[in-house]
């Protein structure tokens, strides 16, 4: 039993378990055109893993079968998908209702001329990563240029209509830039909102405040640092019971480039694959024995109940 099944325990002494799947999570590849220092994925320009088409068929099969609210596509940077678009077109045509996660610079890039068009065209909501709206941090944690280009791409979008028409939801995701917790949510999003109008001008519907999981590329700023064992005592003293019944692992599945079904987007980075009884390949999918599957934690997973919660759409509370 790990120190986070011990806490657990002592509240949910059943174990952590679905409660029904309204999320289905597509990691379709690690390529990205950034490498940034908080990624529990580790993704940059160097890698090459991507989704097959057959895979994709057989989550476009799932969708058939299983009713999702949302379809969440992540990676990498999944617009450069060479079947990104295919696989939108086919997922909105079953009726599903489809959310991208993007680094927003993906979008100014040539080689994807049109790519915001057609997100607009198909409806599809938008998560972009800008883990600060101040310039220094931006640059921290992703690189030089990339808080100008982010701030293009939203303004880029705005135009389009993200944030101003209803159907057009442009969410931002924050992300702490050291070893520290999130900060409160709603007042994150205040200074978010007011320094982006007063300074750019440009808009967004909500802030996502996640806080960094102490994996992948993240782990090894804190193992540089000294930090890791701080960091991981102090979410494990955060620790509360109230963001149990929200985590999103017990509404949402995961499916890695490979078919590989994940509890969550975390686990996933881990390789700690759906376990305890249910199918972990997209190909032999059972949504109702997924539906109740117990969950695989691990101490990595304090990292989504400390504090107010995180998870992919931000805190729990």
């Amino acid at each position: 039993m790990n120190a986070f099944d011990t806490s657990l325990s002592r509240i949910w002494p059943q174990g952590l378990r679905s409660d029904h799947i309204e999320t289905l999570q597509i990691n379709i590849g690690r390529y990205c055109n950034l490498a940034c220092r908080h990624c529990h994925l580790e993704c940059s320009p160097a890698r090459t893993e991507t989704m097959s088409w057959n895979t994709m068929l057989h989550i476009l099969g799932a969708l058939q079968v299983s009713a999702f609210n949302r379809v969440d596509i992540t990676g990498g940077a999944p617009e450069f998908h060479p079947h990104f678009r295919s696989f939108i077109e086919a997922a909105r045509k079953a009726g599903q209702s489809i959310q991208v996660r993007t680094n927003l610079v993906s979008l100014l890039e040539p080689d994807l001329d049109g790519m915001a068009e057609f997100l607009r065209d198909h409806r599809v909501s938008l998560v972009g990563s800008l883990p600060c709206y101040l310039e220094e941090n931006v640059t921290a944690q992703r690189g030089p240029g990339v808080h100008r280009k982010s701030i293009d791409a939203i303004r880029m979008l705005n135009e389009l209509g993200y944030a101003r028409n209803e159907d057009l939801l442009l969410n931002l995701v924050h992300n702490p830039g050291g070893s520290l917790l999130a900060g409160e949510q709603s007042e994150l999003e205040t200074a978010y909102r007011d320094e982006l109008k007063d300074g750019f001008g440009i808009s967004f519907n909500s802030l996502f405040v996640i806080n960094n999981m102490p994996i992948g590329r993240f782990r090894q700023v804190l193992d540089q640092r000294g930090e890791s064992d701080q960091y991981s005592c102090s979410l494990q003293d955060a620790f509360d019971p109230a963001n149990i019944p929200g985590l999103m692992c017990r509404h949402q599945i995961c499916v890695d480039w490979d078919g590989k079904l994940y509890d969550c987007d975390f686990n996933l980075a881990l390789g700690l694959a759906v376990n305890h009884g249910a199918s972990n390949k997209i190909d032999t999918y059972d949504g109702k024995v997924l539906d109740c599957r117990q969950i695989v934690t691990g101490p990595h997973c304090f990292g989504c109940t400390a504090g107010q919660g995180s998870s992919c759409g931000g805190s729990l509370r």
